[in-house]
């Protein structure tokens, strides 16, 4: 058994004769062919590709903000003139044209249904399945706010949302992403809480990816990991999922203050390039990890975030790469 993990990030690249014709059983369909396509490849932990998020008309982050806050009780997606040009004119929300909505009441769950989009998918996997959400941070970084007035305090009415959903969502691991959060460190205290109220909800392991954003192939944040190591030792979370693989190497040298409680996954496949990466230097990513962290730190290798900006073609064969180099590797220290 492979001591190390493979497992993928989450969002898969949407299949064209989904797009053209969506239906419920087109759906089913396209994510069957997306977990088979991760189980046949060799990936330990697989994962929906986050096909039932799609919307035709969001799509510069392929609905892993709509999807969420769109159902929610106190968000309209209605705003006036000057709150859109604003909003565009905000450093953090270079990557979006249009806020995904205005907060202007309590936050309830309204019509979000995670447990509901997690059984459809864990019934079509026969390896170990995560299930991913996107984190309160970045969802309340995206929205307008007219009812709390203190994005701590918005933060954490989605956190509780959130655990809520995620209390009743049955995966072997539950996954939070956080891409907003790499460029804005000083943000990490409450940004920890409302993140382990949501952790805290789930039932099986958990995890907790965050990454420097991808549009288009771009970086969206900018900084370093070692700004946010106060923020990963205070989660209360089974391992981490990082973007390492796009980030200069002498950067990883810095979890090497990550609590030792907490699994290291590594981000060994560079989704921001088309070329596919080699076996081998998948394999010389890892052994370039263990000997900066030592021996075992390594808990999972995966892409540095999800596949669904490349061609499918593309996404396969960084896939087959991921299973094919963590193969390699192990076989190689055996």
């Amino acid at each position: 058994m492979a001591r190390m993990k493979t497992t993928v990030v989450g969002s898969y690249p949407i299949p064209d004769w989904l797009a053209a014709a969506p239906s419920g059983q087109a759906l089913t369909d396209a994510t069957r062919v997306v977990i088979h396509t991760q189980e046949q490849a060799g990936i330990d932990v697989v994962c929906d590709g986050e096909l039932y998020r799609f919307d035709i008309n969001h799509p510069e982050t392929n609905g892993m903000i709509e999807y969420f806050v769109r159902p929610l009780d106190g968000i309209t997606n209605r705003f006036s003139f000057q709150d859109l040009i604003a909003y565009r004119s905000s450093s953090g929300m270079k990557f979006r044209t249009r806020p995904p909505g205005t907060v202007i009441g309590p936050i309830g769950s309204g019509s979000l249904d995670l447990p509901l989009a997690c059984a459809n998918a864990r019934a079509l996997a026969s390896h170990t399945f995560k299930f991913t959400l996107t984190g309160p941070h970045m969802l309340a970084k995206t929205l307008i706010d007219r009812h709390y007035g203190n994005l701590s305090e918005l933060t954490d009415a989605i956190a509780t949302v959130l655990a809520e959903q995620v209390a009743h969502c049955e995966a072997d691991i539950i996954q939070v992403d956080e891409a907003n959060l790499p460029g804005h460190p000083h943000e990490w205290q409450w940004a920890a809480q409302a993140m382990n109220k949501v952790l805290c909800a789930a039932r099986g392991k958990t995890a907790v990816h965050l990454c420097f954003g991808n549009y288009g192939g771009q970086s969206i944040q900018k900084g370093s990991w070692d700004t946010l190591m106060n923020y990963l030792n205070a989660l209360q979370v089974d391992h981490i999922v990082m973007e390492c693989a796009h980030r200069p190497p002498d950067e990883l040298a810095a979890f090497r203050e990550l609590r030792p409680e907490i699994g290291f996954g590594l981000g060994v496949i560079d989704i921001k390039a088309t070329e596919v990466e080699s076996a081998e230097a998948v394999a010389r990513t890892i052994e370039r990890a263990e000997r900066t962290l030592g021996a075992g730190r390594v808990h999972y290798v995966h892409p540095d975030c999800g596949f669904w900006m490349l061609k499918r073609s593309i996404a396969d064969g960084k896939i087959r790469a991921l299973a094919a180099g963590r193969d390699l590797y192990e076989r190689a220290g055996a």
